[in-house]
C-alpha cells in the first residue's frame, strides 16, 4: 500500500530508499565494531523507514534495494562472527573456572582462625 504523501513524488520516494541503504550501511558499521546496543536501538528507525512504502517498489529503487540486501547479508555474517566469538570466550571462561575449582579442591583446609594471635 502506497502512502498518499509519496504518490506523484518520485524524488521523495527515491530519498526513502536511499535512507534504507544508508541505514543498512550504519548497521554493518555498528556490527563490525561490536556496538550491539546501538545496533539494537536502530530497530525503531527501520520501522519508520519502511512505513508507508509501496508493496511493490519502483524499478528505480531496485539497485538501492539490492545493495541494501547485500549489506544486510554482510551484517548477518558479522553478527554470526560476534556470536561465535562470545561463545568461544564463554567456553574459555567455563574451562578456566573448572580448572580453578579443581585446583582449589586440592588445597589443604586451613583453619579460619589464626591460633597464634
Amino acid at each position: 500500500m502506497s502512502s498518499p504523501a509519496l504518490e506523484g513524488r518520485p524524488e521523495a520516494l527515491a530519498a526513502r530508499y536511499e535512507a534504507i541503504l544508508r541505514h543498512a550501511e550504519l548497521e554493518l558499521e555498528l556490527a563490525g565494531r561490536g556496538e550491539i546496543d546501538r545496533l539494537a536501538a536502530l530497530g525503531a528507525r527501520w520501522n519508520e523507514l519502511i512505513a508507508g512504502l509501496p508493496a511493490q517498489p519502483p524499478a528505480a529503487a531496485a539497485q538501492l534495494l539490492q545493495r541494501a540486501s547485500l549489506i544486510h547479508e554482510r551484517t548477518r555474517i558479522e553478527l554470526i562472527r560476534l556470536r561465535e566469538a562470545l561463545m568461544s570466550d564463554l567456553a574459555t571462561t567455563t574451562r578456566a573456572r573448572r580448572a580453578a575449582d579443581g585446583y582449589a579442591g586440592q588445597l589443604g583446609r586451613r583453619p579460619r582462625l589464626d591460633r597464634s594471635a
